[in-house]
């Protein structure tokens, strides 16, 4: 019995409209991400976590939390966002979240995302308007996605013994604060944060103010 050959994945038209090269640039564009490092250390490890890393840990987050919780999301959508939540980043670099230029820090990352869509080899049409969404919008997936994004670098904290926080001498009541909102959207988590914030502070890797 003979196989069938496989068809091809696109038509020869879309083909002929589409100039490979422009893909692959695109697609060297967005593996730039890989080389914004972030504050949080990579647990054993000795080294930082990269912005990919980190879109991608938030992507798989967002989507375990919103099946083991059974909430009532657009887990495409959660996902998208999720993976195009750091891409700013590439042109503007990483903000720490106690940095006193974090509020500035979506001016450029908004005009990176704007160069990312126009660029020739870029088939999200869309893709501005997904960042935007993850950004300032307050759909449920938005918020699920603003609640994982706080949650993992805190946990990374907590098993690399407080490392960033010790360097950069955070706080207890700054990380508090940064992750006062959590309460109201999803208090569960909220409770158990608190409770590592206090863990944190007794084991000396937060200060006690």
């Amino acid at each position: 019995m003979s196989l069938s050959m496989p068809r091809p994945l696109t038509s020869q038209m879309l083909v002929a409209s589409i100039d490979v090269n422009d893909v692959t640039h695109f697609l060297l564009e967005l593996d730039a991400l890989k080389r914004v490092n972030r504050r949080s250390y990579v647990t054993h490890t000795t080294r930082r976590e990269n912005s990919a890393e980190h879109s991608w840990h938030l992507a798989m987050a967002c989507w375990s939390i919103a099946e083991l919780f059974e909430l009532d999301v657009n887990h495409e959508k959660l996902l998208k966002m999720a993976l195009v939540h750091d891409l700013g980043e590439i042109d503007a670099g990483d903000t720490f979240l106690f940095a006193s230029s974090r509020n500035a820090a979506h001016i450029e990352e908004r005009a990176g995302i704007a160069r990312l869509q126009a660029e020739r080899g870029n088939g999200i049409t869309n893709l501005a308007e997904i960042w935007e969404e993850q950004e300032t919008g307050s759909s449920k997936e938005t918020q699920l996605l603003r609640v994982v994004d706080r949650l993992l670098p805190f946990l990374l904290n907590l098993n690399t013994e407080g490392k960033t926080w010790i360097e950069s001498d955070v706080t207890r009541s700054q990380v508090a604060a940064a992750l006062a909102f959590i309460e109201h959207s999803f208090p569960v988590i909220h409770d158990w944060l608190t409770e590592n914030i206090e863990y944190a502070t007794h084991q000396g890797w937060l200060i006690d103010s």
